[in-house]
Order: C-alpha cells, then sequence, then structure tokens
C-alpha cells in the first residue's frame, strides 16, 4: 500500500513539471519581422502641401525674389522685378524690396539676371564698374540707370547700398588711407580715445578725427573758416596766420565779412503778427418787439 501511494505521487509531480513546461513563457524581445506600417499616400500630402493656409501672400522656401499670393483657395506663383526680393513681413502686403533691407540668407537663390548698361540686375544699387571710384555708384530702375556720387570722404558700400565712411565700408581699394591718402599719427591708447583732429595738409577747411587715435575721417568747417591745428577747432580764416589767404580768388574780403558777421535781421514792427487768440463772436443783442 506504501509502494502504490509513493508511485502516484511520483506520477502526479511528473503531470505537474510536463504541465508548466507547456506554457509559452513571455518574450521581452521584439519579433523579428514587425507588422509593415502604412504607406503615406502621394496624393494626399500633395493636396495638403499644394493648399493655402488662408489668403495672402507668402515667400518661397529657397528663393528670396519668389512668393505666393493665395486667393480663396488658389496658389499663384509670383516673382519680384529682377533685383528686388520679397518681403514677408506682412502676409496681407504684397511687397518686393531692395535686398539690403531684408535677411535673404535662408532662402539665398535668385531669378537669373537681366542685366543692363551699368546694371548688374534691372533694379537697385551697384557699385561702379572703376574700382578705384570708390564714392561713386549706380541707381537702377527698369534697366535705366543713373550715377550718383557720395559726398566728399564717403565711398559706396556694397552692404548696406549708402555711403558710409571707408572703415565702415571695409571696400577692397577703398579704405582710408587709399581714400584720404592720409595716417593718423602714432599715439598712445589713452590719447587716442580722445579721437585727436589734425589738420588737412592739403586745404585748410577740412581736417581728420582720428578713431580711437587710428582710423582717419575727414571733416570739414563752415565756408570762410579754416581749421587751427594750434587750438583744434574751426576759426575765421583771417584769424589763422597759415590760412589766412586761403580764400583769395574764391570770396571777397565784402563776402567774408559778410559770413563773419551776418546782417541783424531787422525787428518786425510791433501787431504785424496775427494774433493767435480765436476772435470772440459779437454779443446778439435783444431786440424788443413792441405790441
Amino acid at each position: 500500500m506504501a509502494f502504490r501511494s509513493k508511485v502516484t505521487f511520483l506520477f502526479l509531480t511528473c503531470l505537474i513539471v510536463l504541465a508548466s513546461s507547456a506554457v509559452p513563457k513571455k518574450s521581452g524581445r521584439k519579433p523579428a519581422n514587425p507588422p509593415p506600417r502604412a504607406v503615406a499616400d502621394p496624393e494626399k500630402d500633395a493636396e495638403i502641401t499644394n493648399s493655402c493656409p488662408e489668403d495672402g501672400f507668402f515667400a518661397d522656401a529657397e528663393q528670396c525674389d519668389k512668393y505666393y499670393e493665395c486667393r480663396n483657395g488658389e496658389i499663384i506663383e509670383k516673382l519680384c522685378p529682377d533685383g528686388m526680393v520679397f518681403n514677408d513681413y506682412n502676409p496681407l502686403e504684397e511687397k518686393c524690396d531692395l535686398p539690403f533691407n531684408l535677411d535673404c540668407s535662408q532662402r539665398p537663390k535668385l531669378q537669373e539676371p537681366i542685366p543692363s548698361l551699368h546694371c548688374v540686375r534691372q533694379n537697385g544699387y551697384f557699385s561702379h564698374e572703376d574700382p578705384k571710384e570708390c564714392g561713386k555708384f549706380y541707381y537702377c530702375v527698369d534697366g535705366k540707370f543713373n550715377m550718383i556720387t557720395c559726398p566728399d570722404g564717403l565711398v559706396y558700400n556694397d552692404k548696406t547700398g549708402i555711403c558710409t565712411w571707408p572703415d565702415e565700408a571695409k571696400k577692397k581699394g577703398c579704405g582710408a588711407a587709399d581714400v584720404f591718402q592720409f595716417d593718423c599719427p602714432a599715439v598712445n591708447e589713452t590719447f587716442g580715445l580722445t579721437h585727436p583732429r589734425y589738420a588737412d595738409p592739403d586745404d585748410c577747411q577740412f581736417f581728420y578725427v582720428c578713431i580711437n587715435g587710428n582710423t582717419p575721417r575727414r571733416s570739414g568747417c563752415k565756408l570762410g573758416q579754416a581749421f587751427d591745428d594750434v587750438n583744434k577747432k574751426c576759426e575765421w580764416a583771417r584769424k589763422v596766420p597759415e590760412c589766412a589767404d586761403w580764400y583769395k580768388g574764391q570770396l571777397t574780403d565784402a563776402e567774408l565779412d559778410a559770413l563773419e558777421n551776418p546782417p541783424t535781421p531787422k525787428p518786425k514792427p510791433a501787431g504785424s503778427q496775427p494774433s493767435r487768440r480765436k476772435p470772440q463772436r459779437p454779443k446778439l443783442k435783444e431786440v424788443q418787439i413792441e405790441e
């Protein structure tokens, strides 16, 4: 009897072990072949891409002079005039602007240029062909040019489209030393911070301001005056010994005297100026009606 009980116990134990080994264990590993993902619908994507978010004007993502007009869900591709780029500041405004006023670094492409005489493109500001002509440039509109000359001492700046100081333009061959033919005298750093002034050796009316003691900028005195290199200021030419005769042949003594001592304007007689007070309405008299 005891032997039969042991056999029965061993038989049940074997059944339990076999049953537990038959249950599949959960694995943390992903299946070798995951189910395929849904394939994107090209037509649907194109429909989303080509749809207008709203009515307005929107810049192209790559080309700075290209833009799109959205009107009632329809997209119209447009180009700015040659030389202009699209200003996307306000999507409700259709505006093409000069490239100096916008940052096109993220969309640098442009349409093919249409050059003409002195004009690299049909519209815009462009440097003179002669690199030595630092202060001359062209303003082009619809392919027609107009040459402009910067004020004395300034050069055309390709980056800003305006006339600036040579040290700001940083144009090759048009530096301060090239334009002025003047070098600032060597000074210590402390004195250089005062931006010292020096007389123009060739023109009594002008002088140089050395920014931080080393970058010259040309400035000038009023007509009839000369720069006093001793006192470092503008003074009437007759008071500067080395420049007393500078204006001879240009201005007469009477003209120089009139510049130095302009006539005092005669005072206007009293009552000649209109009053700022509003005129008062006359009081209406009461009219008595006899019965």
